[in-house]
């Protein structure tokens, strides 16, 4: 072989070599098409339903600890049924999105101020580092005495898991702007407002889109614990009520139904980030 190399003779190309489809796809952060990106996701779903239909089907596993999926279904057509579970699902919607967005009025400046100037950013930075560790479960003796139960302290609640988290995440995205850029807006003269609405922040908006993506999931996973305060509806209070009454295939309703529901929202924004940031693809 080395002397028809030397010779100059043509090397047959392996067919990992040739850009085969195999090869296109296992390599290293190659984009996936759309149609076969929906086929994994789709094969990765469909594998934990079959395995979950298998394990109950099989009778290794009390129906009471883990439901069968009729079961499921059956379970989500009675609270359908009922008339109760579009009100649930309404009012926890409405208490996340109050949560997150109040977080997001608050955070997204703030955060913008500590990524841009150090005062600002030694002022709060190891505050808000400090306040993201505290448990937000810890909060509810406090939120109920300040707040009450109404439906404030509920918001207020996924406030407190969201809003910290989002300040520092927003300041980091802000911290990332190359310096470059807010340079060569110097030297044409911008001011510091000039710099931070016209550089900073128009640089960092699709990085910041990531970030409210992000803790917009962290609102739904505090939404339990929001409703644990006093609650007489949502998502949250259906599963805690079917606990009390070992109601197992209605508590998985409840959470697979938050799941659906978040995987909505996140898969909306997301197309709507591409639509807003197309040069981001």
């Amino acid at each position: 072989m080395s002397e028809r190399m030397e010779a100059g003779a043509p090397v047959r190309p392996t067919r990992l070599a040739t850009g085969s489809p195999r090869a296109s796809i296992w390599r290293i952060r190659t984009p996936l098409d759309r149609r076969r990106y929906l086929t994994l996701a789709a094969s990765s779903f469909a594998a934990l339903l079959i395995a979950w239909w298998a394990i109950t089907a099989s009778g290794a596993v009390n129906p009471m600890f883990l439901p069968s999926p009729a079961g499921v279904i059956d379970a989500l057509v009675a609270w359908y049924r009922d008339g109760t579970l579009l009100d649930d699902i309404g009012i926890s919607v409405w208490r996340v999105s109050a949560g997150f967005a109040l977080s997001a009025v608050m955070a997204v400046p703030l955060g913008l101020y500590v990524g841009a100037y150090q005062p600002v950013r030694a002022l709060f930075e190891p505050i808000m580092e400090f306040a993201r560790y505290l448990p937000a479960v810890a909060f509810v003796p406090l939120v109920l005495l300040w707040f009450g139960l109404g439906e404030t302290a509920k918001i207020m609640l996924i406030w407190i898991g969201t809003f910290f988290q989002m300040v520092l995440m927003i300041a980091e995205d802000t911290s990332r702007v190359p310096m470059a850029q807010i340079e060569a807006a110097r030297t044409l003269g911008a001011s510091n407002r000039e710099i931070l609405n016209l550089v900073l922040l128009r640089s960092a908006l699709p990085a910041m889109f990531d970030t409210l993506r992000m803790t917009l999931g962290f609102a739904w996973t505090y939404l339990v614990v929001a409703e644990l305060i006093a609650a007489n509806s949502g998502l949250g209070f259906a599963i805690l009520r079917a606990q009390r009454f070992m109601q197992t295939d209605r508590i998985f309703v409840g959470i697979i139904l938050i799941g659906l529901i978040g995987l909505v929202t996140d898969q909306t924004l997301r197309l709507l980030q591409k639509r807003l940031f197309p040069w981001r693809a």
